[in-house]
This record gives structure tokens, sequence and C-alpha cells, in this order.
């Protein structure tokens, strides 16, 4: 498909754009800044990050989502042209904009309706907001054959799977392996996991990411989540998407061919390197990222997940299994507990058991609409709170 891009300057949007991966989106930008015009820039209410973004790049507009920061939005950028706005209405009209290319890095349900709403447009979507697919994973798919989107993922495992098939015909294809770091207690015992703290489980050993995936990270949630992204993305059937436990984050997926190929792509702990593969495609572009030496890491080591200590892999490969509305049932309890747990209200092996009683407790109707996904998750988020508040 032709895009029409002028691939030596293209305008970017990026929605999430204070934190992990919006900040590294930019960090990219910034080193090649004339091959951009900044369409966007939104944030969720870090409005001091916002203003000094929207400063350096000179968006056209500068969204926060949390309507009490816009008068402090609209001081900090006064007189400097950009236009400001706030609400969950203007995220959605940011995306809309038709930005060439659409950086979805909102955190959780929140970022549904607006990447929608850039999918609507037409254009490259870099979706780094894995809960969107997995919530509503057929009707953005639709959505996205429906306008003649273009979807690249942005998340390392995707992104590498999408770089190992290179545009080969799934019909070949006999594995494809979601790798897994793991985690901060892949080798704690249950015992220890059931008095983990939230400061434990922020502190992944390989990735620099926001606490809710970091602990997603901590419980195997993280994997499960992209379980379901990928059987969306890359529709090869469920039973062709292993999961293995490797814990340097070395090589981020692999596909194996039914010659017996296996494709792998290998790269260093920094999203950049996926971000890169995103806003360049179909080209390449430089990154600051160290280059891989396999010498001075010595050895890479794989094992199979333990689903006994680790049982999100397990409930959410049934989630999938099950499809409809169950996947975005098992996303909105999923965030609902790891917020409690962050807040010390649940311990941190209730995560998965209290995702799992709200799966079993609220099996709604197939959605046919993001409507229908957002109803359904917002009753699976009330159900999940009332449990934990009586945890």
């Amino acid at each position: 498909m032709s895009l029409g891009l002028n691939l030596d300057r293209r305008s970017l949007s990026v929605l999430g754009a204070t934190g992990s991966v919006g900040s590294s989106t930019l960090d990219l930008v910034r080193r090649s800044r004339d091959q951009w015009h900044i369409v966007a820039l939104t944030a969720h209410a870090n409005v001091d990050a916002l203003a000094r973004l929207a400063r350096e790049f000179q968006p056209e507009v500068a969204v926060i989502a949390d309507e009490r920061y816009l008068p402090q939005l609209r001081d900090a950028l006064a007189g400097t042209g950009i236009e400001t706005a706030s609400g969950p209405g203007a995220l959605i009209e940011a995306a809309a904009r038709g930005a060439d290319v659409t950086l979805a890095a909102i955190v959780g349900c929140a970022g549904l309706a607006p990447t929608m709403a850039a999918i609507e447009q037409g254009g490259v979507i870099a979706l780094a907001n894995k809960e969107a697919l997995v919530s509503a994973g057929q009707v953005m798919t639709a959505a996205v054959h429906r306008h003649g989107a273009t979807l690249l993922p942005v998340d390392s495992e995707h992104n590498a799977i999408f770089q190992c098939l290179a545009g080969s015909d799934l019909a070949d294809v006999r594995w494809i392996t979601l790798t897994a770091s793991g985690g901060p207690f892949r080798d704690w015992s249950w015992e220890r996991l059931a008095a983990a703290t939230p400061a434990e489980a922020v502190r992944h050993p390989n990735w620099s990411m926001g606490a809710k995936i970091s602990v997603d990270s901590a419980t195997m949630f993280n994997k499960g989540l992209e379980l379901i992204e990928a059987h969306h993305l890359f529709p090869v059937g469920l039973d062709k998407l292993r999961i293995i436990v490797h814990p340097q984050s070395i090589v981020h997926s692999m596909v194996e061919y039914r010659d017996g190929s296996t494709l792998a792509q290998l790269g260093p702990s920094d999203m950049r390197v996926p971000i890169a593969s995103a806003l360049a495609w179909p080209r390449r572009m430089d990154t600051p990222c160290d280059p891989l030496d396999l010498a001075t890491i010595g050895e890479l080591t794989f094992r199979q997940p333990d689903e006994e200590r680790f049982p999100a892999t397990r409930i959410a490969r049934e989630a999938a299994q099950a499809g409809g509305a169950i996947p975005a049932v098992l996303n909105a309890a999923n965030e609902i507990a790891v917020a409690a747990f962050l807040d010390g209200q649940i311990a941190f092996t209730q995560i998965a058991a209290h995702v799992a009683d709200v799966l079993a407790a609220y099996a709604p109707p197939p959605p046919t609409c993001l409507s229908d996904i957002l109803d359904i998750d917002g009753e699976a988020r009330i159900r999940a709170r009332l449990l934990t508040e009586g945890a």
C-alpha cells in the first residue's frame, strides 16, 4: 500500500508525550529535528513536562487530559502561538488532526478513543498502547482495514516479530515466540512473592518503564496482554503463539518457519530501537543506542515460564481463547488490581487472583463497537474495584 508520505519530512503526533515511550520518541525526533513537523503533544497530568516539550518542539496543539491543569498550561505557553486544550474530547480531536505518523502511547483504556480517532484518518499508527488491541482487537483491526491505516507495533516484542516476518506469508509460520524477561521476581519463591512490595515490583532489572507496566512485567500479565495483542497483529492462531523466559532481554522475539528456519530480532534493552523502527518505516534511522556486543554479554539463556507462580499468562491465554468481551474484562480488572497493589490495598499475589475472580463473575456479550467496549471496561472496573476494596 502506498501511503503517499514524504519520507524526508513527516508530521507526527505523540499521544502520551511525557511517559517513557513518548520521551524516548521525542529524544529520537530531537536528533533529526528538521525531518519532523509536530502536530500534537498530549499528556495526562504532567503539565510542567508537557509545557517544556511544547516550547521545544512547537506542536500545533498541546493537550492535557486532566482539565484542572489547563489554566497552568495556557499560562506556560502564552505567547507561543501553540493551541492548548484539555479533557478526553480534546485528546480525540488532537488525534484526529491527521498526522502522517501517530505515536499512540497513552496508558490503558484511556488511549482507546484517541487511537481509534487516529486510525480513522488513515495514516501510520505506531502503537505502544497494548491495552487498545487487547480490549478492542477485533473492532480496531476492522477499523484499520476500513480506513486504510497502517498499524506498526512499538512494543519491543511485537516490533521484533514484525521485523522477523518482513512481508512473509503467515501460512509459512510454524511458531511465533514472544520472549519475556521474567521481571524482577522470576526466581522468587511463592512465600517471598506474597510479601513483595510496590517498590520492589517497579524495579525492573532490564527496562526503564512506568509503574503500571513494570508491575505487569513482574506478574507476567504484561506478557499475557502481549500474547492477546500478537493474536490480533499476527493472526496465525493462538496455538502457534508461545512464550519463553529470556532473562537477558536481548532476543526480543522469534519467528520459526515451516522449513525449520528461525529468525530472531536482537537488540539492546532500549525502547528507542523499536520506536525508531516504527518511526522510520519503511526505512531505517540512526539511534544513539550502544551497538550490541554479544561477546561481552557472553551467554543467552531461555526457560519455560512457571505458570504456577505466575498464572497471568495462562489466564490471558484462556481469555484470548474465549474472545469477545473477555479480554477487555481482563485488561480492566488487571488495571484496577495493579492500582490497588501500588496503593497497598492488596498483596502482589492477589493481583492475578482478583483478575481471575472478575473474569469468573462477569462475561458480557461480545462488543460490536467502541462504545460497547468502553461500557464493558467501565463495568469491569466497578466490579474489580469492589473486589479490591473488600480485600
